[in-house]
């Protein structure tokens, strides 16, 4: 059933007041968010979501925004899976997308989402391969299901939102949340020019430093090392990598979460004015549905990426 004009417009209006808000935030520095170290707040920090809507409202549960008003709430990576329309072809993940953009609307400077690999492929039309099905296309069919003949103005404005989003995230801990961090950072540098300046479709595509940053998969300590010195950061808090135990510390600087595979983890941690590293992050990191928490998992013994020759590689396409 296509819906009524109403609820079109209303999508419209949601998606393109979100990504106003997103860019002309007093919080946002080019584009990076910058989070204030405060005594009397906290962060709420989830990874990847695919369409997953029972940790999707779970989380929103945890956060609890409106009895936190101090709290903020990180969020990425929420199209390319989950449910579909009963033709089966259909992917009901722009409906979260939808979900989110009302989320900034409603809760502003407290609500952020950061860019992603999937939501970067929505928007440069990069195409992703899962199982044997193009995920770009079922994205496009389940707009296509909801909205008829509106579905291009829909996703128009829908890819502006996305193309609004920050990314990275800078705590007042010294801890920066992101999706991944670029590939060979030790080895080829990195353009820090893109956090503050206007993208081009360049930085967007693949080659470019924005692709790089959300499609890497180089856990190495001199990776981050060096990508730590070169944006000042002490720590980063990422997704991008499927956990088998919730999260994964595949580096001193690096701690991963996963909130799409079975058990899902999330990080609440104190904005706090003082140094974090991944061995603190790692005390503040907790399980979306508790009855799932692993047992005597710790950064000691939870596991790390995969790697070769010093490198890590892509295992999944997640």
């Amino acid at each position: 059933m296509v819906a009524s004009a109403d609820t079109t417009h209303s999508v419209i209006e949601t998606f393109r007041q979100a990504a106003k808000l997103a860019k002309q935030s007093s919080l946002r520095r080019g584009n990076v968010v910058e989070i204030p170290a405060a005594a009397d707040a906290d962060v709420v920090v989830s990874a990847d979501l695919h369409g997953h809507r029972r940790n999707f409202d779970r989380i929103l549960e945890i956060a609890a925004l409106d009895a936190h008003p101090r709290r903020h709430l990180i969020m990425q990576e929420v199209c390319h899976g989950g449910a579909t329309y009963p033709s089966g072809i259909g992917c009901m993940s722009h409906l979260m997308l939808e979900e989110v953009a009302a989320l900034k609307v409603n809760y502003g400077e407290r609500f952020h989402f950061l860019l992603s690999n999937h939501e970067l492929a929505e928007l440069t039309d990069f195409p992703i391969m899962k199982a044997k099905r193009m995920l770009n296309l079922l994205f496009r069919c389940g707009l296509q299901e909801m909205y008829g003949e509106a579905t291009d103005d829909v996703r128009d404005a829908a890819m502006g939102f996305i193309a609004s989003s920050p990314i990275a995230i800078r705590l007042g801990t010294g801890a920066v949340a992101c999706h991944s961090l670029p590939t060979a950072t030790d080895e080829r540098g990195f353009d820090i020019e893109v956090t503050s300046r206007e993208l081009a479709e360049s930085d967007l595509l693949e080659g470019g430093d924005v692709f790089r940053w959300m499609w890497g998969r180089d856990y190495s300590q001199s990776n981050a090392d060096a990508f730590a010195k070169t944006i000042g950061a002490e720590v980063f808090i990422t997704g991008h990598e499927p956990c088998p135990q919730g999260f994964q510390v595949p580096n001193t600087r690096q701690v991963i979460i996963d909130c799409w595979s079975a058990p899902p983890c999330y990080v609440l941690i104190p904005l706090e004015a003082k140094p974090v590293l991944a061995a603190h992050v790692v005390q503040h990191v907790k399980y979306v549905h508790p009855s799932q928490a692993v047992k005597g998992a710790s950064a000691a013994n939870n596991g790390s990426a995969h790697t070769h020759d010093g490198k890590a590689t892509a295992t999944t396409d997640e």
